[in-house]
C-alpha cells in the first residue's frame, strides 16, 4: 500500500455514476411500481451500494481502510436508463474517488441481478468518477514563482563549521516543488540579536517568506522565538498549532517546539525545528495551503 503518513486529514468528497440500462419500457414500469419479483430495486441496490463504498479496501488490494462519514445514493431515471449516482465523504488522509466509484458498481450490479429474470437485455454502462475534491491534490497544480523567499539556519555548530546543515537544504528543496525561488540561504548563530537583525534586514529587502529553521526547543542556546517575537506585528498562531499537531501524530516530542509565526510587515516568518525530519514535517503540515495568506492580506477573493 501507498504511504500516506506524510498526508494531513481534510475534507475530501468524490462522486461518482454508473448507468444501468434495460431494453424495454415495462421494465422501468416495475422498477417504479416496486413490482419486480426480487423486492425493491432502488432500496436492495441502494443497501447494497453502501455496504459497497464501506467495505472497498477488503476487495480493492491498495486501497486504505478510512472512515465514511457520509454516503449517498440517488437515481434518475432518463428513457431506458436508470442513472445511479453514489456521493461520499471522509474525513482523512486520503480521498474516495474508488469508494464512490464501488459503490456506484455494486449498486449497478445489484440492479442487474435483480432485473435479469424480467429483462435479458439489461446492461452496465459508464462507470466513472464525477468529481474529487479535498487534499493537496486541490493544490497539485499550483506555482507560486512569484514569491520571493529566504531560509535562514540558526545554530551554534553548522556557524563554526562543526556540522552540517541538513534542514535548511531540505526546506529549499521542498519550496522548488512550488517553483518558490530561495533567493537567500544564510546560516546564523544562536544569538537573538544575530537572528533579529537578520530578519529586520530581509524585511528591509522585501522578501515576501522568511523561514528561520532551528532554536525552537528548549536548550539553554535555543532562542529564535524570543529574537524574532518583538519583531512580530501580526501574529499568527494557527500556523504553528497546526504544525505542532502534525508533528505530535508522528513523534512524542514535537510539543515541546516554541516555534512562532506571523507577518513582520507584509513579510511572512515561519520558524522550524533544526532538525531534518522536523523541517519536513513542518512543510508537509503547512505547505502549499498557508501560501493562501498572500492572497487575503492582499484582498483577493477567495
Amino acid at each position: 500500500m501507498v504511504n500516506i503518513t506524510k498526508k494531513s486529514n481534510t475534507l475530501r468528497v468524490a462522486i461518482a455514476s454508473a448507468t444501468v440500462k434495460v431494453s424495454k419500457q415495462e421494465t422501468i414500469d416495475a422498477v417504479e411500481q416496486r413490482k419486480i419479483p426480487k423486492g425493491d430495486v432502488f432500496e436492495f441496490a441502494r443497501a447494497a451500494g453502501l455496504f459497497g463504498v464501506k467495505k472497498t479496501s477488503d476487495v480493492i488490494p491498495d486501497c486504505h481502510p478510512l472512515p465514511i462519514e457520509y454516503t449517498a445514493i440517488t437515481y434518475e431515471i432518463v428513457g431506458l436508463s436508470i442513472i445511479i449516482n453514489v456521493e461520499v465523504h471522509t474525513i482523512y488522509k486520503t480521498g474516495v474517488e474508488v469508494e464512490a466509484m464501488h459503490g456506484a458498481s455494486v449498486t449497478a450490479l445489484t440492479m442487474y441481478d435483480m432485473l435479469k429474470p424480467i429483462d435479458k437485455g439489461v446492461e452496465i454502462e459508464n462507470i466513472r468518477l464525477l468529481k474529487k475534491s479535498g487534499g493537496k491534490s486541490d493544490l497539485k497544480n499550483a506555482k507560486f514563482p512569484e514569491i520571493k523567499a529566504a531560509v535562514v539556519v540558526c545554530s551554534d555548530s553548522i556557524f563554526e563549521n562543526k556540522a552540517q546543515d541538513t534542514s535548511g537544504k531540505a526546506i529549499i528543496s521542498r519550496l522548488e516543488q512550488w517553483e518558490i525561488h530561495t533567493a537567500k540561504y544564510e546560516i546564523v548563530p544562536d544569538e537573538v540579536n544575530v537572528i533579529r537583525d537578520k530578519a529586520s534586514e530581509l524585511n528591509d529587502s522585501d522578501y515576501d517568506l522568511i523561514i528561520f529553521t532551528g532554536g525552537t526547543g528548549l536548550s539553554p542556546r535555543d532562542v529564535t522565538p524570543e529574537a524574532l517575537a518583538p519583531l512580530i506585528d501580526r501574529n499568527i498562531e494557527g500556523i504553528m498549532e497546526t504544525a505542532r499537531r502534525y508533528g505530535q501524530e508522528r513523534m512524542p516530542y514535537a510539543m515541546l517546539s516554541r516555534g512562532v509565526a506571523g507577518f513582520i510587515g507584509k513579510t511572512l516568518v515561519l520558524t522550524f525545528p533544526g532538525s531534518k525530519s522536523g523541517a519536513e514535517e513542518s512543510m508537509d503540515a503547512l505547505f502549499p495551503q498557508v501560501l493562501h495568506l498572500f492572497k487575503v492580506v492582499k484582498g483577493e477573493k477567495h
